[in-house]
């Protein structure tokens, strides 16, 4: 049985006495208007006319019935589709405008958002059990190699380094993916509190020292006095992750520049190393969740601190843009609306 068939019978049938009566009232007004002037047999009227007007009912109805319910049997047989996980199904649209049709375009613009979804999210749990699976067999195999009798002072030192290192990763990468299911799920930019953008700025690379001295990097920072309305927290740990990343991949002895400034309606933080830089695959992908693009960073990093980051933002009503280059490094341009109105 096809969806939606008690309706295709009502309305057929219902469309049917309508034509049919109209067409037999019809009939009968012509009947009446011949016999007055004495053109047409009587009794022959009265049987061809409703006649003809039952099959011209017919015919119709049928007809009528058809094209307007094909659409929203399609529709049905569609949705029918969804609920069984296939997200690749798309509802031809009818040739006018009106409520139907725009019910129809709604559905397929949401089957395809579903199928986004979808992808996303398979490549969201195999790039995530992959993540987690390579640290968990590192350090099975080391700690299968400190079990040996043979094994020297050295050797022991460098293998439980790199277990303590994957360990801190597992760590790392769970804290992470907490927190971004924490801001996925966040909708409503709350606690917000007025506060000095720059001096958070400055507190996070305080809390950084020890990795920019480590590389021995020169701070170039010009940050104007800025009173920001916001979350904090949020925001530190959005400078938390670009400071970061740009002290890791920033070379030995070089410049990481930080500025801060407002403009007409936005709030203006720029980070820029000059490091390794990305390629501009690697920059149209940064933001993803688990990417990581070139071996450069597949080295240091499990590649959510961005994905955190854009989230953040989005928030907070913000954006981020960034520029780089392989070998010039990279600039991160970050822009929040300047009255919380505007978020």
């Amino acid at each position: 049985m096809k969806p939606f068939y008690k309706f295709n019978v009502i309305l057929t049938v219902f469309a049917f006495i309508v034509l049919a009566l109209s067409g037999f009232l019809s009939a009968s007004f012509l009947f009446l208007l011949l016999t007055f002037f004495g053109r047409m047999d009587s009794g022959f009227l009265l049987v061809i006319f409703p006649m003809t007007s039952v099959f011209i009912g017919m015919f119709l109805s049928t007809a009528f019935s058809r094209r307007i319910v094909k659409p929203i049997n399609d529709l049905i047989s569609a949705t029918n589709e969804v609920t069984k996980g296939n997200f690749d199904v798309q509802v031809e649209s009818t040739d006018r405008s009106n409520e139907l049709n725009d019910l129809i375009h709604s559905f397929n613009n949401m089957a395809k958002e579903l199928e986004s979804i979808e992808i996303f999210r398979n490549d969201f749990i195999n790039n995530f059990s992959h993540e987690f699976k390579t640290p968990i067999v590192s350090i099975k195999g080391f700690a299968k190699q400190l079990q040996k009798d043979d094994l020297s002072k050295e050797d022991r030192k460098e293998f439980t380094d790199i277990i303590i290192s994957e360990s801190d990763r597992l760590t790392h990468m769970a804290t992470n993916i907490l927190l971004l299911n924490k801001y996925e799920n966040q909708e409503i930019l709350s606690s917000q509190t007025s506060f000095l953008l720059d001096e958070e700025i400055r507190k996070v690379l305080v809390i950084l020292e020890k990795e920019w001295s480590q590389k021995e990097l020169t701070l170039d920072l010009l940050m104007d006095e800025v009173h920001y309305t916001g979350n904090e927290e949020m925001l530190s740990q959005v400078w938390m992750n670009l400071i970061s990343n740009a002290i890791k991949f920033s070379d030995d002895y070089g410049i990481l520049t930080v500025r801060c400034f407002e403009e007409e309606k936005s709030v203006i933080v720029q980070i820029t190393d000059y490091g390794i830089g990305m390629s501009e695959e690697t920059v149209a992908h940064i933001f993803e969740k688990f990417y990581q693009g070139d071996l450069g960073h597949k080295a240091q990093g499990n590649g959510l601190g961005l994905s955190i980051v854009k989230r953040i933002l989005n928030i907070c009503g913000g954006d981020i843009e960034v520029q780089s280059a392989i070998g010039k490094g990279s600039t991160f341009i970050v822009r929040l609306p300047k009255n919380a109105a505007d978020k």
